[in-house]
Order: C-alpha cells, then sequence, then structure tokens
C-alpha cells in the first residue's frame, strides 16, 4: 500500500496563497462593487417546504440540478451507444463505413458546440419531432404515463424541449466517445483477433468476446473523464431556453439579483457531482 505523502514546505506555501488570493477576491467583492453577501437566501434556492403537500420539494436551482442529471443520463447513453457504433466502424469497418465514421467524427470536432447545439435543436425541434409526433403523444397519455415520464424526462409539458436537448448533447458526445473506442480497438494487439479467428471464432464473435473487453479496459479512464465532461457540457442547452442547472442560476440571478451566491452556489454544485462522479469512476477503475 503505497505511503501518503505528507504536506512539505511548498504544499504550505501554496495552500497560504490560494487562501490570500480568495480572502484578496472576497474583499475586492465587498468593498469595490459595494456588494452586500447574503447566502441566507441560499438554501431556499435549492429546496422549499410546501405546506400544501406537507413535503420539501426543488426549488428552481433543484429543479435545474435534477434536469441537468436527467440530461447527463440520457445524454450519455446516447454518447455511449452512437460513440460505440461510430467508433468500431472506424477502426474495423470497410472503406465506406470508415468514412462516413470519420467524417462524423471530423464535422463534430471541428465545428463550435455553440453552432452545432443551434444547428441540431432547430432540425430536431422543426421536423424530427413533428414527425416523431412527441407533442401530440404526451397530451393524450394519462395520469399514470405521464408520472412516469416526469419521474424519467422531467416537466412532460417540455417533453419536445428535452428530447432535442438530449439529442444535441448526445451527439455532441458521440464523437469524442466515437474517438475514445477507435483509439482503445486499435490498441488492442492484432494478434489476440488472428488467435481468435484460428480457434473458429465469427467475426462478431470475435468482436464480442475477444476485442472489445480488452479495448472497454483500455478506454475506461478517459470514458470516465468524458462523462464528467458530459455533466459540465450539458449547461450549453441552456442557450436553448432548457432549465438545466445553469439555465436556472441565471433566472433565479434575474428575479433575486444574488449574482455571487448564486454563481457560486452553482459552481459548488457542479463541482460536487463532478467530483462525486470521478471517485465513484476511480474505484470502478481499481475492480
Amino acid at each position: 500500500m503505497a505511503r501518503r505523502r505528507r504536506l512539505g514546505t511548498l504544499d504550505l506555501v501554496l495552500i497560504a496563497l490560494l487562501a490570500l488570493a480568495a480572502g484578496w477576491l472576497a474583499w475586492r467583492v465587498h468593498a469595490v462593487f459595494v456588494y452586500r453577501w447574503d447566502w441566507s437566501r441560499i438554501p431556499g434556492f435549492i429546496l422549499h417546504y410546501d405546506e400544501a403537500s406537507g413535503r420539501w420539494l426543488p426549488s428552481l436551482l433543484g429543479q435545474g440540478l435534477l434536469l441537468t442529471i436527467r440530461l447527463s443520463v440520457w445524454g450519455g447513453l446516447l454518447a455511449g451507444v452512437v460513440g460505440v457504433v461510430v467508433g468500431t466502424a472506424s477502426a474495423l469497418g470497410g472503406p465506406s463505413l470508415r468514412l462516413m465514421a470519420r467524417g462524423f467524427v471530423a464535422a463534430v470536432r471541428n465545428t463550435p458546440p455553440l453552432v452545432l447545439v443551434f444547428i441540431l435543436y432547430f432540425f430536431v425541434s422543426s421536423q424530427l419531432l413533428p414527425a416523431m409526433g412527441v407533442g401530440s403523444w404526451v397530451q393524450g397519455v394519462g395520469e399514470t404515463p405521464r408520472a412516469v415520464i416526469g419521474l424519467l424526462f422531467g416537466e412532460p409539458s417540455r417533453l419536445d424541449a428535452f428530447v432535442a436537448g438530449t439529442f444535441c448533447l448526445g451527439l455532441f458526445e458521440a464523437a469524442y466517445v466515437a474517438e475514445i473506442v477507435r483509439a482503445g480497438i486499435v490498441s488492442v494487439p492484432r494478434g489476440q483477433g488472428e488467435a481468435a479467428r484460428s480457434l473458429g471464432l465469427t467475426r462478431a464473435d470475435e468482436l464480442r468476446f475477444v476485442v472489445l473487453p480488452q479495448a472497454l479496459r483500455n478506454t475506461l479512464p478517459p470514458l470516465a473523464s468524458q462523462l464528467v465532461s458530459l455533466v459540465k457540457d450539458s449547461s450549453i442547452v441552456s442557450l436553448i431556453s432548457i432549465p438545466e442547472l445553469t439555465f436556472m442560476a441565471s433566472q433565479t440571478v434575474n428575479t433575486t439579483q444574488r449574482t455571487f451566491e448564486v454563481w457560486i452556489t452553482a459552481g459548488a454544485i457542479y463541482f460536487v457531482l463532478c467530483f462525486a462522479l470521478t471517485r465513484l469512476f476511480v474505484r470502478f477503475e481499481r475492480r
């Protein structure tokens, strides 16, 4: 078991400098901006007690956090499925499949995220979702299905926006997942595939039982890092008025004028969520 390194003189100096910098920034905000700090209202922005139902319910920031988690889960699933398919095609497919897969990755990675989100959002909202009839279907379902939809996807009346945001986020992250998967497949020695074929395994079985398990082990750290990035990148869909955490924080600031308190709280929530995921993946990698 590795010994823990004790804090040295340089570590203590750096910690002291960071503390001084934080104190200086707080003083500048108080003295120069003449800003009155008021943290007493922050808990009410996250949870509030509803006397009618007798329960604690999420407020604006709490609702935004829940939608951010939903976006990250569904966007991560979409990015994983599309990324594995595209990455596998890029590494093992024929010339036409490799061309399409690498073209998709190049198009996404070399387009500004903001431009890509607007293009995908307006395409999904104006073409794909009306063709699927999502909005009309939600309006016709009963109370129980609406409750399930609310639990999994948020407010049923805003399902169109949620699907569009998930689609944008998932395809954007899928390009990066595809490159990670392709690199993982390429890292598996070619002799592994040759040995599988010499044992009589089909191409599909070779990929399923030999190549992908080893590629998954090689790609787990970067995939975990990409999932954490996906949580942070979910804030970009606030630009298309999807009420996730960043959007709700902006609305709270506009309503209460508590600029620093709200944004610091939103940043702390993102930090706790991403740090918890990081520690979870570290434990998973060790196993």
